[in-house]
């Protein structure tokens, strides 16, 4: 694999990198196999392994860490997530300091290392000042827990907040930011990537096949496939609701044009989102061993300018078909109360 920048932090990685959602309760719980799965990732070529704390709430950082165990984890870009519930006590979740300084010690010791390369704030929390966590997450930096912050599916407007608090407060500047990107889901083409561009950071999207629905299991007129991913998120996956039908519409679509261009499916998927240019390395999750043969040749994969006009016109530039798939919408959208002025103070 011909090897990225990372941003401007000097840290190579592969085009690909291995997700690793799918270990676990949430999908593979066979642990030896899901081991499996990565040692041949990385035999492949990738050099950069994304998990969360939250992934079948913590087996996943478990797996992760007995597979990168002994010499292997010294060559492993590693980089895991906070911010999502733990469980039900209200402060074993968010960005808060309390929560930030007592999760990464529970990542490191599932992880079974003694630093995180690339510390990722999961989800914005409006409630939470933004300083309060990234001065949380730079003394990590400074005691060498972790090496780098990033964060996920932030509103543009957050990752412009994040590189000003830097610049004025003195924090450790965010390097990354990992959003939803795919031919169904290209909300980000419209500030989210000219964002993260302009300041220099590293892009490693999530869901290049958008949940499953580009790998060729969603057809239609075929049964609708029963995972554990569309039991979470249900919104992404009901073939009742228009904006899906409009999402199997495009999906058949795309599935004549990655024949006609001799290309599967998910190859034709993966190498879209590597086709742009502030793209770093894409996350591939897969949950069996074929999956992920199935994935690793789309870095040999590039699509033409005619393909890529064909499926600007399937899905518009900057259009996400179903809003489900954005992964976060903010509260001044999803709280009524945020959008209406109240009588008492009109």
């Amino acid at each position: 694999m011909l090897f990225r920048e990372f941003g401007r932090t000097g840290v190579k990685v592969s085009p690909l990198t291995l997700g690793a959602m799918m270990f676990g309760a949430w999908g593979n719980p066979d642990h030896d196999d899901s081991i499996r799965i990565i040692h041949r990732a990385l035999d492949a070529g990738i050099n950069i392994v994304d998990t969360a704390d939250m992934y079948s709430y913590g087996e996943s950082e478990e797996i992760v860490g007995k597979a990168l165990a002994g010499g292997v984890r010294d060559d492993v870009v590693l980089a895991t997530k906070f911010h999502a519930p733990m469980d039900d006590n209200l402060n074993h979740r968010g960005n808060s300091r309390r929560w930030i300084h007592r999760e990464v010690e529970n990542s490191l010791r599932r992880l079974r290392t003694d630093w995180i390369d690339l510390y990722q704030v999961h989800r914005p929390e409006p409630g939470t000042d933004f300083d309060e966590t990234l001065g949380a997450l730079s003394d990590l930096v400074h005691q060498g827990k972790i090496r780098y912050i990033g964060t996920s599916t932030f509103e543009p407007s957050d990752i412009v907040e994040g590189q000003w608090i830097a610049e004025r407060r003195g924090r450790e500047r965010v390097v990354s930011e990992q959003p939803p990107y795919s031919v169904l889901a290209r909300g980000v083409e419209r500030e989210v990537l000219p964002v993260a561009q302009r300041y220099g950071l590293a892009v490693i999207p999530w869901s290049p096949l958008a949940g499953g629905w580009l790998s060729g299991r969603y057809r239609k007129g075929a049964d609708l496939p029963v995972s554990g991913r569309s039991q979470r998120t249900p919104g992404r996956f009901d073939l009742t609701l228009p904006a899906n039908i409009t999402k199997i519409d495009a999906v058949e679509q795309l599935a004549v044009l990655a024949e006609d261009a001799g290309l599967s499916l998910v190859h034709l998927a993966i190498a879209f989102v590597l086709s742009h240019p502030a793209i770093t390395s894409a996350i591939i999750g897969p949950r069996t061993l074929e999956q992920l043969e199935s994935q690793l040749d789309a870095v040999k994969v590039t699509l033409s300018a005619d393909v890529l006009d064909r499926i600007d016109e399937i899905v518009p530039p900057g259009t996400t078909i179903n809003p489900a798939d954005a992964g976060y919408q903010p509260p001044s959208l999803t709280d009524p109360a945020l959008r209406r002025r109240s009588s008492t103070n009109s």
